[in-house]
């Protein structure tokens, strides 16, 4: 499936029209935004100096390089080469015959040189490609960490579309769930996960890329499937927007799956499903994992000792907390007005604390919303990515 983009200028903008708000110190909008006070305060130096126009990337290359080769030694080795033909050694081996107590370039400099003047011709290799790595969150036990994204598309033999739905334990790299689906909408990954925490438990946080039906572009990301994760004590964690390498795992999982259980392609989604189960089973208990030492995902899985209510228990805040339910619309009451904050939330209560005069935080369950602003009716504090306070 896609990867939605986020724009950098756009978030930084953000950032600085949260700053001047004034609801926000600087420690909270890094923690919220992800990024250390060296990088705040360097954007916010450059908007209050040079505007919108100082938050777009600047040039990083020097305006001045003294330790240039000079120009007539460059003349030299093109010279050389183009009488030649020799690569860098050569000509470098050459240089020093001529001259030796002059101070010639170094073989790479002269190597880069004869580069970007066209004259190296570079031999056809392989590419080898590779992960740089997952994202700073590191897991020491089963269960602290489900990974779940959709495999892409393709079409059985019938020509019906089927999309699978694949959920890991971070830990273990233990298949918790490969299930194909007729298309990525919640109403469908809703009773799969229940399934699974039903027979395995809670997982303690949820790590998902930023599409639907994962999350939504409203106000952190909220959704009806991840609201619900909310309810369930459950953190959702979501990538970078754009960096899939972020659930680096996960995507080496499905190019497995695709390479053992989707080329070819079965005939229908009944046969498709029932390969997927037999690679899901040889996948935990029968494939080595080289991330795990060769020894196989189940040999390191253990259920969750978190069972999975089949009662949500209703939020419940602090006595200085104004208490709010938000309507069918999506809005809630402070006073005598009406805000709006997300129709995922609908006929949920969520809880307003106020921190400054006329400055509310919005808390539901134990999450940080965002900030309410009574005389702007502004909801400050929500980038792309959100983090559980």
């Amino acid at each position: 499936m896609p990867w939605q983009e986020t724009n950098p200028v756009l978030e930084r903008h953000h950032f600085v029209q949260d700053l001047e708000s004034g609801q926000w110190t600087m420690t909270e909008l890094c923690e919220r935004y992800g990024v250390s006070r060296n990088t705040d305060y360097t954007w916010a130096h450059r908007y209050a100096t040079q505007g919108v126009r100082g938050l777009h990337d600047q040039s990083r290359a020097p305006r001045s390089s003294p330790h240039a080769t000079p120009a007539d030694v460059v003349e030299l080795i093109l010279r050389e080469h183009s009488r030649y033909g020799w690569g860098a050694r050569k000509i470098l081996k050459r240089l020093r015959t001529r001259d030796a107590t002059r101070e010639w370039p170094a073989r790479s400099t002269i190597f880069d040189i004869l580069e970007r003047h066209d004259r190296v011709r570079h031999r056809r290799r392989r590419t080898k490609w590779k992960h740089p790595g997952t994202v700073p969150a590191v897991t020491t036990a089963p269960n602290q960490i489900w990974t779940i994204d959709f495999k892409g598309q393709f079409r059985t033999q019938n020509r019906v579309y089927c999309y699978p739905l694949t959920v890991i334990d971070h830990f273990s790299r233990f298949l918790l769930c490969c299930h194909g689906l007729l298309d990525v909408k919640g109403a469908g990954v809703k009773p799969l996960l229940r399934q699974l925490f039903r027979r395995w438990g809670l997982p303690e946080a949820i790590r998902s890329d930023n599409g639907s039906p994962f999350a939504s572009t409203g106000i952190h990301g909220l959704n009806r499937l991840n609201v619900w994760w909310l309810q369930l004590g459950i953190t959702h964690q979501r990538i970078t927007p754009g960096s899939p390498q972020e659930n680096g795992a996960h995507e080496r999982l499905h190019r497995t799956l695709k390479a053992r259980a989707i080329r070819p392609a079965a005939a229908n989604l009944c046969v498709q499903q029932r390969v997927f189960n037999t690679f899901q089973r040889t996948y935990n208990e029968i494939r080595p994992h080289e991330a795990l030492d060769d020894e196989t995902p189940a040999s390191r899985w253990r259920p969750s000792p978190r069972p999975y209510p089949e009662r949500i228990a209703p939020p419940e805040y602090p006595g200085h907390f104004a208490v709010r339910r938000v309507s069918s619309a999506g809005t809630f009451r402070l006073h005598s007005g009406q805000h709006f904050l997300s129709q995922a939330l609908n006929d949920d209560y969520i809880g307003l604390e106020e921190v400054q005069d006329g400055l509310w935080n919005i808390i539901y369950y134990d999450t940080l919303l965002g900030r309410f602003d009574e005389r702007t009716h502004l909801i400050t504090g929500a980038p792309s990515q959100k983090k559980k306070c």
